[in-house]
């Protein structure tokens, strides 16, 4: 199946209103619905047993897309789920999970792995602009050694590394700061643009609380800061979005804060959070909201299970996951920040669900 950026985009990942990107959603996930179904075995079986036809589905609108059929995004734990032939696998990508936790396995081929980066690219150009930018990994560079952490965790930090030149990881083994290395490194830098990336908790315990303690600021003059993950503990402690944020300029400088959702299952369909601290859909990826009692589609403003679209995944059936998060959509093509598309929020995981993520199961090594 091919699937061409330059026959979509215009440059814009934000840029259609809803009846465009209704369109555009609705065509192609009822063709990656019949591909995977006429090229994965388990995933035609399901289909099969949940009822729904793909050559008898409806032929456009919202309500077509709702009907489409949905995986628990805990399949992937249990099933070999993918739509290719082993032999052109040519990665294959792994959730994170605690001691014990089977882990979700994504098979990628060329074609997969090359409109990840394209999409991921762009969407991540809208933020920061083409130019490659000095950047700081706000993490442990044995991330790149020891297989164990390369799974999420590890998967984020090479897929945003690629928008970096002169890569400095500024945790040592011992996820203590690197001090010296990098005061030298943003005298080096001084007066451009840096780009960092990190996971949210870990960000807070090891850089956050370190450089308060000292009462030191970095004084970065111009910083765009990606990070994503562990969220839950922070709540624990009263931090929400807006303290988050808040603390990383005091102690960083002048640095812009991007957090992100998304998951191992749909690799380059992320939705990063605006400056108004909503997160955003892209022209490649949709939100759906599934009532607890029914799974029919929610309104807006009205807590569910978050189900997610995405155009991306052709080597393997997760173009339409339900998650085990609760979300609700806050609104379409009207955020004041002039993105269009829908914007929603992530409230956490939904009762009884497995604990899962980057930062989740970090342990201090």
């Amino acid at each position: 199946m091919s699937f061409s950026l330059s026959e979509i985009t215009g440059g814009n990942p934000y840029g259609l209103n809803k009846e465009e990107r209704t369109k555009l959603l609705c065509s192609a996930l009822s063709d990656l619905t019949k591909n995977h179904y006429e090229k994965s075995e388990h995933y035609r079986k399901i289909t099969d047993a949940a009822g729904f036809d793909p050559y008898k589905a409806e032929a456009a609108g919202v309500s077509a897309i709702e009907r489409l059929p949905m995986l628990p995004v805990r399949l992937f734990k249990e099933y070999e789920l993918r739509s290719i032939p082993r032999e052109e696998v040519v990665k294959t990508m792994t959730s994170s999970g605690t001691s014990g936790q089977a882990v979700s396995k994504i098979y990628l081929d060329k074609e997969n792995v090359r409109n990840q980066t394209l999409v991921l690219s762009e969407i991540i150009g809208s933020l920061i602009g083409k130019k490659r930018l000095p950047m700081l990994i706000l993490d442990t560079d044995l991330i790149k050694k020891d297989r164990a952490m390369f799974s999420a965790r590890g998967a984020g930090i090479v897929g945003l590394s690629m928008f970096g030149r002169e890569h400095l990881y500024v945790l040592d083994e011992n996820m203590e700061l690197k001090t010296a290395e990098l005061e030298e490194y943003l005298k080096k830098h001084e007066g451009e643009t840096i780009l960092l990336f990190g996971f949210t908790f870990m960000i807070w315990q090891h850089i956050v609380a370190v450089l308060r303690e000292r009462g030191v600021c970095l004084n970065i003059a111009n910083g765009v800061l990606f990070h994503m993950g562990g969220w839950k503990k922070l709540q624990a402690q009263a931090v929400d979005s807006l303290t988050f944020n808040a603390a990383v300029r005091e102690v960083m400088g002048n640095v812009s804060s991007y957090n992100y959702y998304g998951m191992v299952e749909q690799l380059g369909s992320i939705f990063f959070e605006c400056e108004h601290g909503h997160m955003h859909c892209s022209i490649y990826s949709d939100v759906i909201i599934r009532r607890h009692r029914d799974f029919s589609a929610a309104d807006i403003g009205e807590k569910g299970v978050v189900e997610v679209l995405s155009l991306l995944p052709t080597s393997y059936p997760g173009h339409i996951l339900l998650t085990e998060d609760e979300g609700e959509i806050l609104g379409e093509d009207d955020c004041p920040c002039g993105r269009l598309g829908k914007y929603f929020k992530i409230h956490g995981r939904i009762p009884g669900a497995e604990i899962r993520g980057c930062s989740d199961t970090y342990e201090k090594r």
